[in-house]
């Protein structure tokens, strides 16, 4: 596992729990991770994380829909 550091100035109102969660979140959403990826980044379970990214306004499906009409198609 790679570790990073990052320096956030103190002025920000950000501890280091949130900022992994909105990075997993936001990954999640360019879908960069999936969601076990992504609940292991936040140090969440799925089931948590799954929950948690709705306060975050990122839809647990996010699917573009062009995957959806290609699985339309091939049904």
């Amino acid at each position: 596992m790679k570790t990073l550091t990052i320096n956030i100035p103190d002025d920000f109102n950000l501890d280091s729990r949130e900022f992994l969660m909105l990075a997993a979140s936001k990954l999640y959403e360019q879908g960069r991770l999936s969601l076990g990826q992504a609940a292991t980044l936040a140090g969440l379970s799925k089931r948590a994380f799954a929950e948690i990214i709705g306060i975050y306004d990122i839809s647990l499906f996010n699917y573009p829909a062009s995957d959806l009409a290609n699985d339309i198609a091939s049904a």
